[in-house]
């Protein structure tokens, strides 16, 4: 019984080390990587209201269902980033990957944010691959944050959510919700941060 008990406690201790590990290496990656910057104007619970300066992005526009999509999309922007498909140098990735929903035979929009110390004309233009370079203006967004592998009924749910909350407000959106990644596909569940955003009116 005793041995029983010391394998019982090593396995315990082994356990704890490793979610000590992955939580040591999420936080690393998650504060290297820049994220946009942006006041929160107003907070209740898992929801924000903020103002974000103006921001350019990197954005192709996919087909196919939202994973493919997705797929399609990160294929593309990683080889504008990482010079793959373009002459010059690299640029730094950023977090969030953002998803949109759009119209037409190409119904997704993936965007990187480019690095803050951009401006739209200093980046080198994409050489191929479907990407476009657009500036987003300044503006102000409701949030909704939560965790866990999302899946479409995953971003449903807080997009109903989200909406809700700004009704109550008298806060009526503007164009269709942005669906945003902020941890890479190895980041466990419980550790991911996703997030539904909507432009406010």
């Amino acid at each position: 019984m005793g041995r029983g008990l010391k394998i019982t406690i090593g396995a315990v201790v082994s356990v704890c080390v490793l979610v000590l590990a992955l939580a040591g290496g999420w936080y690393w990656v998650t504060h290297s990587v820049e994220q946009p910057a942006y006041t929160v104007v107003e907070a209740e619970g898992d929801i924000e209201l903020r103002d974000y300066p103006a921001m350019v992005v990197a954005e192709a526009a996919t087909a196919g269902d939202r994973q493919e999509g997705v797929r399609q999309g990160f294929r593309a922007l990683a080889g504008y980033i990482f010079a793959k498909d373009r002459e010059g140098e690299r640029i730094a990735m950023t977090a969030p990957v953002i998803q949109q929903a759009a119209e037409g035979d190409r119904p997704w929009r993936i965007r990187f944010v480019m690095p803050s110390q951009y401006a739209l004309d200093e980046l080198p233009p994409p050489s191929g691959g479907g990407v476009a370079l657009d500036r987003w203006p300044p503006r102000r967004l409701a949030a909704i944050r939560f965790s866990g592998r999302a899946d479409d009924a995953d971003f449903a749910e807080h997009e109903g959510r989200l909406r809700d909350w700004m009704a109550g407000r008298g806060l009526e959106p503007d164009g269709p919700a942005l669906l945003a990644y902020y941890d890479d596909p190895w980041t466990p569940g419980f550790l991911r941060r996703n997030e539904v955003l909507l432009r406010i009116r």
